[in-house]
Order: C-alpha cells, then sequence, then structure tokens
C-alpha cells in the first residue's frame, strides 16, 4: 500500500508537470487519506468510471481529463458536485495529468499510438520545443492512405475519418492524440505525407484537400486509451500497488 501523498510523488518525478503550462491543474485533484492498494486508471474521470472503480474497491483513480479546468464553472454544483461527492464518499482519490501524458516519450499517448500504428519517432511538431505536444516521424513500413486507415481501424478498433488520396504511399507522418486538429498546418509545415489525430473541424478537410496531405481523425478518446494504461502499469510495478484500466466507451 502507499498513501496518496507518496504516489503523486511518484507520478511527478515520472511525468514532470512542471515542465507544462497546462490548461487544468496536474497531479492530486481529489484527495483522500485512504492508503492505496488498487488504482483503476481511465480515459476521462467521468461519473461511469468512478461508479465502476467503486464496484471494484478502488483506493485511487488517475485519469487523462479530470477537473478544474481553465474557464470552467468554478463552482461545486450539478454534475461536478455528484461526481465529487461520490469520490469523497467513498474515500477515493483522484489524480489527473493532462499534456505530461500526452507527452512523455515513452509511456505518453503519442508514443504509445506510434508504437501501435508502426511509426518511428525522429522529432516533435513543435521545432525547437523538448516538450512538444506532437510528433513527426516516418511509417516503419509505408502504407497507402487506404492501407493506413485500416490499420488504424485494426489496432484502434474505430474506423477513421480519412480525407486524402487512398493509393498515394504514405512514408512521413505528424502526429498528435486528442483533440489536435488546429495543429495541421505545423503538419504541412513539417513536410509530411500525413497528420494523424483525434478529431476534426469543418475546415480540416479543406486544408487536408487544398495542401494535399493525407488527414486522419481516429477519435480523441481512441487515440487516449494508451497513455494512462501505460502509466498506471508503470506506477503498479514500481509501487508495489494492483491496477485495472476502465475504457469507459466514447465515440468521439
Amino acid at each position: 500500500m502507499v498513501s496518496p501523498i507518496e504516489l503523486e510523488r511518484e507520478l511527478n518525478r515520472l511525468l514532470g508537470p512542471e515542465n507544462f503550462r497546462d490548461y487544468a491543474p496536474n497531479g492530486l485533484q481529489v484527495a483522500s487519506e485512504q492508503p492505496i492498494e488498487l488504482l483503476v486508471t481511465g480515459v476521462s474521470a467521468t461519473q461511469a468510471l468512478i461508479d465502476e472503480a467503486i464496484e471494484k474497491g478502488a483506493q485511487a483513480i488517475l485519469v487523462h481529463h479530470g477537473y478544474f479546468w481553465k474557464g470552467e464553472n468554478p463552482c461545486l454544483v450539478g454534475m461536478k458536485y455528484q461526481r465529487i461527492k461520490r469520490l469523497m464518499d467513498n474515500n477515493i482519490s483522484l489524480f489527473a495529468y493532462h499534456l505530461p501524458i500526452d507527452v512523455h516519450p515513452v509511456l505518453g499517448n503519442n508514443a504509445q499510438l506510434a508504437a501501435r500504428l508502426g511509426i518511428e519517432v525522429t522529432g516533435g511538431l513543435e521545432p525547437g520545443n523538448p516538450y512538444s505536444v506532437g510528433n513527426v516521424g516516418k511509417l516503419i513500413n509505408p502504407l497507402s492512405g487506404d492501407e493506413l486507415a485500416q490499420k488504424i481501424s485494426t489496432e484502434l478498433g474505430r474506423k477513421p475519418l480519412f480525407v486524402g488520396a487512398p493509393g498515394r504511399l504514405i512514408r512521413t507522418v505528424a502526429w498528435c492524440t486528442g483533440g489536435a486538429q488546429g495543429y495541421i498546418e505545423q503538419a504541412v509545415d513539417c513536410g509530411v505525407d500525413a497528420y494523424i489525430t483525434g478529431e476534426a473541424s469543418e475546415q480540416t478537410t479543406h486544408i487536408a484537400r487544398e495542401y494535399g496531405i493525407h488527414f486522419f481523425a481516429a477519435g480523441h478518446h481512441a487515440t487516449e486509451r494508451y497513455g494512462v494504461q501505460a502509466v498506471g502499469a508503470a506506477i503498479s510495478k514500481k509501487m508495489y500497488i494492483d491496477h485495472e484500466f476502465i475504457d469507459i466507451d466514447n465515440p468521439v
């Protein structure tokens, strides 16, 4: 067993949240005094995830999307109140790390997605930024647009939105998990053949067509399931606590 403070200290050591200017606080967001034997991980701290963690007898939850985002209503009312009340009533600690879980070079969402899609990382999407939120790289085995779309579908269990020439070969890619469609022009500037992210906006299709770059929107949730699992597994091994990932399905 470990205390919430001990777990936060180890997570901070592993993920380095001090290196990021993030949109929400990283670390221990809801504290309990209960020692931790079982850590549940999930993508977002939804009511459904909390309820399943309670059913499994967890003492702590680690997520990628937690609470207290910049610009949101800070009052504990409505949905936020109900979620936090359930955590406190059941003496469960909540840990959340956003950009640090995206960026970690081995355990992060981007690194884990690259491993699944057969991409070799060659650099950052933001030149000169050692903590770039996205990456550039090359496919270990070049694929056509249709073939990469099928590989994404097979690996993530979700058919991606694909904009591009189905038969044109893809050798180099840029990618950033989640809602990072706004980085497509930076991907164009990097000179890659394709850009992969989670979501798309109306203008993304036109940008992809007019610049002649393949674009894949593979799902915000689908592209961000793997970092928090990898972090949970690493922490479980290091601190000798149990770990279980719970996937609350989300079509976005």
